[in-house]
């Protein structure tokens, strides 16, 4: 297998592209959805072709690509030079009875009403379906039901990426991989660039969103999935989907204990496990769960969020979980029904009736709702209930913010560690916020066992010991064998930057700095982004 690859010119060379320096359109792209300070720019420009973002490459000082702008880390705030707007990649082009071909300006959710059409979908989407694929390929994005079917990494079979210099890289997977001392070698005729990937070894977790991609023998493909628009412009992916859309149904299921809701979850997961190892047509096929705790419901209350949604949750409840299920594509609604009732005599063995059995196995059948397939209107507002503890809490951190300090900021971690050492990490979580005399809310993906645990501040002291919280969480988190960065990146934040210095060390983050150095000498692309 080779280690190296040839850079070619972008396809009728580089070209002239407008870039739009008035007030108002720069001003509309100076934060993303971190609200990180400080946003500034010299122009936005909208490429249309792969040689318009190579001059664009070619004549500007420093770039930053961007999106959506949904980035919760500053990624995608601009600090100075030129803005790249991938939003007019929009091609959506059939390679194949599995693959699709898309432009990096293409949102989730327009692609997924395209693939449908075909009767196919693409699994591993992050909760925003806004997102631009370019987004969420550069920072390996991940969900809920990241515990089924993996990052956005394992659908990624091709990349077209725009290097600093103008050159372009066609990547596929399988093609260059690393030799036996860690090296790639790009073959380029502005000169050819020679790195080793990490020798770092990243944890054993369901996601990870740390730096750049390393182990033995990777595919260069890897090395700019996750990259943070560090290491160039992707102006299109080839992604490997999914056929045969399956019906879905959801569960609510309050729990009156953490202790008895992780023993519901450890079921699940076991029977999910099972069935997708055996094969089982009529096993528990649980895609994702996710939780919220008690003071993540005492906001939905107080927001009057649960009755937005015509939800009722018992008074008496510590942890929500919000199962989604999977079920084979024809059934219905009715059939779903059947199989509950006849649960309890043992006379149906379907994914329904044995979800069914298990919520009684572990008393809480009577106290749970159940959405069936079809039923989309009761499914959103179930997710609704989910997304409205970040947005409760993120207004309680503005309204701080706006009437007590202008210094306070969002303060949370997003942390993922092994399965089995879950519930130790949520008791870390409560010591180290309440030893401090903190408010803090957690919700998450529970069946990854990556959650964020956010500090729901009063005052700016508040936000530094939330930020000496967290810094005590990403440590416990890498003895436990996790990681303190899981699915939104490394981006802007310097707590987030420390974390991954704290996850690799310094010998690690040197490392990655070589890479940057070999691909981008001019450190054109993105800075600050990964890297103060």
């Amino acid at each position: 297998m080779p280690h190296s690859i040839h850079a070619r010119e972008p396809s009728g060379g580089p070209v002239a592209a407008a870039i739009d320096r008035s007030p108002e359109v720069i001003g509309a792209h100076l934060e993303d959805a971190a609200h990180f300070p400080g946003g500034r720019a010299d122009g936005v420009a909208r490429p249309t072709t792969e040689g318009e973002v190579a001059g664009l490459l070619i004549a500007a000082t420093h770039v930053l690509p961007i999106g959506a702008q949904s980035s919760v880390t500053g990624g995608a705030t601009p600090t100075g030079g030129l803005l790249i707007s991938s939003g007019r990649f929009t091609g959506i082009e059939s390679t194949g009875p599995h693959h699709v071909r898309v432009g990096a300006g293409v949102p989730l959710d327009t692609l997924q009403m395209r693939l449908a059409e075909r009767g196919c979908w693409y699994p591993p989407t992050p909760t925003f379906m806004g997102a631009f694929v370019g987004g969420v390929v550069a920072t390996n994005a991940a969900g809920a039901a990241t515990f089924k079917y993996g990052t956005t990494r394992a659908w990624v079979d091709g990349l077209t990426v725009v290097l600093p210099c103008g050159h372009v890289l066609d990547l596929v997977r399988g093609q260059v991989r690393a030799n036996s001392n860690r090296e790639f070698e790009i073959i380029c005729p502005h000169g050819t660039r020679r790195f080793q990937s990490g020798s770092y070894v990243m944890p054993a977790v369901p996601k990870c969103s740390a730096g750049y991609f390393a182990a033995p023998g990777m595919d260069l493909i890897d090395l700019f999935i996750g990259a943070e628009g560090t290491l160039g412009v992707i102006v299109d992916a080839t992604l490997r989907v999914a056929g045969s859309i399956p019906a879905r149904a959801m569960a609510m299921v309050p729990v009156q204990t953490e202790a008895a809701g992780l023993a519901l979850v450890r079921d699940l997961r076991s029977a999910a496990e099972a069935t997708w190892r055996m094969r089982d047509p009529q096993g528990l096929d649980v895609a994702a769960i996710e939780h919220l705790d008690r003071r993540c419901l005492d906001v939905l209350r107080e927001d009057g969020a649960l009755r937005a949604q015509s939800v009722a949750i018992p008074d008496d409840t510590s942890l929500l979980l919000l199962v989604q299920i999977e079920l084979p594509a024809a059934t219905t609604a009715a059939q779903a029904f059947d199989d509950i009732a006849s649960a309890s005599a043992n006379d149906r063995d379907t994914p329904v009736a044995r979800f069914a059995r298990m919520l009684s196995q572990h008393g809480v059948f009577d106290r749970t709702e159940l959405a069936m397939p079809g039923d989309t209107r009761r499914m959103q507002q179930m997710l609704a209930v989910r997304e409205a503890a970040p947005t409760g809490v993120n207004r309680r951190v503005g309204d701080a913010k706006r009437t007590v300090d202008s210094r306070i900021d969002k303060t949370a971690g997003d942390i993922v560690v092994p399965w089995d050492r879950f519930e130790e990490m949520m008791a870390i979580y409560r010591n180290g916020y309440e030893r401090r005399g903190l408010d803090y809310a957690i919700w998450g993906h529970i069946s990854d066992g990556n959650v964020h645990p956010n500090v729901i501040p009063t005052s700016y002291q508040d936000v530094v010991a939330g930020r000496e919280a967290i810094m005590e969480f990403g440590r416990e988190a890498i003895r436990l064998g996790g990681s303190p960065l899981a699915e939104h990146g490394v981006g802007r934040s310097s707590l987030k930057q420390q974390l991954l210095r704290e996850l690799y060390g310094d010998e690690g983050v040197e490392q990655m700095r070589a890479i940057k150095r070999a691909i981008d000498p001019d450190a054109k692309m993105s800075p600050g982004v990964i890297f103060q």
